[in-house]
């Protein structure tokens, strides 16, 4: 019998396609199902948008350095960042939690406070859940819900060649918030009389331990009348999402070192911890910055939009996915943001 490979080897992505990649859809309203940011279900004349994140202690969030009010921001955040990826809209979520003993009545409401904050923000309502206790910790699990419409929702597999590839946002700016609050908790272990030095970079970790879903920009691509032939959330990486997006459109791409967006304090403290920025760009994760591909023809309706840079190109599935660096060298991308699995 042929020996299966182990989890680690298969990846998170891998272990999904291992898991399901047998499943029928036996429901008429089920559009489409694993695969994608979201699955779809239709009903009647409406597309449902449907996704869940897990966010587990010891491996997603380090309570040492993660306020729970932030934590409950940020696990409303990545799940409604999923139904932006889709080119949709959020509606409602549910949150199913575990804790363990540890946990009091006043850090539940300090959680639950971020929770709020995110909904309130959002417009979106909490419907439901569930709760249980644990044995090691808390464990988080949100389910998201939004709308979209059918001429305008938007899938990983629908790059076509030459199209422009573009991001929102920064990239990189989350993984040195991540880097530098494990280096101040590696200080503090040593020392701890010792304050952690965090000036002059509130912006990373604000983008690490409080992320925005980018709703906006599925609003000013509306505005301007640009429907994205495909799309992704930023959550592992610039390089393994662009691989992601191609796999699924069977397609290649050509992404170009110098248009990689990447804040000045993201630049400086890369460069003090001797990491290369486009490195963390590539391979940090967590920006929830959306990736997307539109045709040229709509080049000039975001040609002039602050938000969004356009960072490359499509090209033939034969052409492969590379990096053009400032050197002029082409670097094949690989897969090495983000692995829960690994």
């Amino acid at each position: 019998m042929t020996e299966k490979p182990s989890i680690r080897e298969l990846g998170e992505f891998g272990l999904i396609r291992h898991l399901t990649g047998d499943l029928k859809m036996v429901q008429p309203e089920t559009r489409l199902g694993v695969g994608d940011d979201a699955a779809v279900c239709e009903y009647g004349n409406s597309k449902v948008l449907i996704t869940t994140d897990l966010l587990t202690e010891g491996v997603h969030f380090d309570l040492i350095y993660t306020p729970l009010k932030h934590l409950g921001y940020k696990a409303v955040a990545v799940n409604l960042s999923d139904i932006c990826a889709m080119n949709g809209t959020p509606k409602q979520i549910t949150i199913a939690i575990a804790i363990s003993a540890k946990f009091t009545t006043e850090m539940m409401d300090e959680l639950y406070a971020g929770i709020k904050l995110a909904c309130e923000k959002y417009q979106v309502d909490l419907i439901g859940g569930d709760t249980s206790s644990s044995m090691t910790g808390m464990t988080l699990a949100v389910t998201a819900i939004g709308t979209a419409q059918e001429d305008t929702i938007t899938y990983r597999n629908g790059a076509l060649e030459n199209d422009i590839i573009c991001v929102s946002g920064d990239l990189g700016a989350a993984y040195m918030g991540l880097l530098l609050l494990e280096r101040e908790k590696r200080v503090l272990r040593d020392n701890q009389i010792t304050q952690p030095d965090f000036e002059g970079n509130e912006y990373l970790l604000e983008r690490f331990l409080k992320p925005e879903p980018r709703k906006d920009i599925v609003d000013i691509l509306k505005e301007k009348n640009v429907i994205p032939t495909s799309m992704i959330d930023i959550s592992d990486g610039l390089s393994s999402e662009i691989l992601h997006l191609c796999q699924q459109s069977n397609k290649g791409a050509k992404i170009y070192e110098e248009k990689i967006p990447i804040d000045l304090v993201t630049q400086q403290l890369a460069e003090k911890m001797n990491i290369i920025p486009t490195t963390a760009a590539l391979n940090g994760g967590e920006d929830y910055e959306l990736l997307f591909t539109i045709r040229p023809s709509d080049y000039e309706k975001i040609k002039g939009e602050s938000k969004i840079t356009a960072i490359g190109h499509i090209t033939p599935a034969s052409a492969g996915c590379y990096l053009i660096t400032t050197g002029d060298s082409a670097i094949e991308l690989k897969a090495q943001g983000w692995n829960p699995l690994a």
